[in-house]
């Protein structure tokens, strides 16, 4: 069968872009195998840094104590019962209604993070205010050290817009959610396009967790 050369050329070119976007644009960090857009995160404990890894050497870190690395959750769970007060919320000192919380198993103590259009910014934790929310949602108790966080999201209930909402989630989505108020942010009040790519990243977060309520247990 004859197309002609203009049809001929034009086939190539899309299969040139068909390989083009399946090209892998990452490399593991170990081991420089390539990697595809979805792959396993690690976290390196030493400096909380976040290492792009292949499936062997995330399978590798799965699991194992004292090492160097950590391989990211991939649970998320949606956590709709959750008990938080305005008090309790005040008594944590996040200047924003949008914060996450991890435990730091170097330094044997939660941590407090929110973003920022400079970046993740940490703010001081009151111990007594986290054992309180702790002992009140014991879910937060099972979250995995290093790896998974707890996501609360207060922006639309300090607006009364919609109700307060409560996650556990990796690491890692935490960081994504930063990188985009980081890249996005314009102005004091951030812009509309900050705000719907906020909105579509808690839509996600949504269509990904798993809801459960106040007697769940790993």
């Amino acid at each position: 069968m004859n197309g002609g050369p203009g049809i001929s050329n034009r086939g190539f070119g899309l299969l040139r872009q068909f390989a083009e976007r399946k090209t892998p644009r990452e490399r593991c960090e170990l081991c420089s195998t390539p990697l595809w857009s979805e792959h396993p995160h690690l976290v390196e404990l030493t400096n909380r840094k976040l290492v792009c890894a292949c499936d062997a050497c995330g399978l590798l870190f799965s699991g194992q104590s004292g090492a160097r690395y950590k391989r990211v959750s991939r649970r998320f769970l949606s956590i709709p019962g959750f008990r938080l007060t305005d008090a309790q919320w005040d008594d944590l000192s996040i200047p924003i209604g949008l914060a996450f919380f991890f435990t730091n198993s170097l330094l044997r103590k939660v941590v407090s993070q929110y973003p920022s259009p400079a970046g993740a910014t940490e703010s001081l934790l009151s111990l007594g205010a986290w054992n309180e929310i702790a002992t009140t949602n014991p879910v937060i108790c099972e979250m995995a050290d290093d790896v998974e966080a707890l996501l609360v999201n207060r922006v639309g209930y300090a607006r009364g817009t919609s109700p307060a909402e409560c996650y556990i989630l990796p690491i890692d989505h935490c960081y994504r959610l930063v990188g985009i108020i980081r890249m996005y942010w314009r102005g004091f009040s951030g812009g509309s396009e900050v705000w719907q790519q906020i909105a579509d990243f808690f839509a996600d977060l949504r269509h990904k967790s798993t809801v459960v309520g106040e007697a769940y247990h790993a």
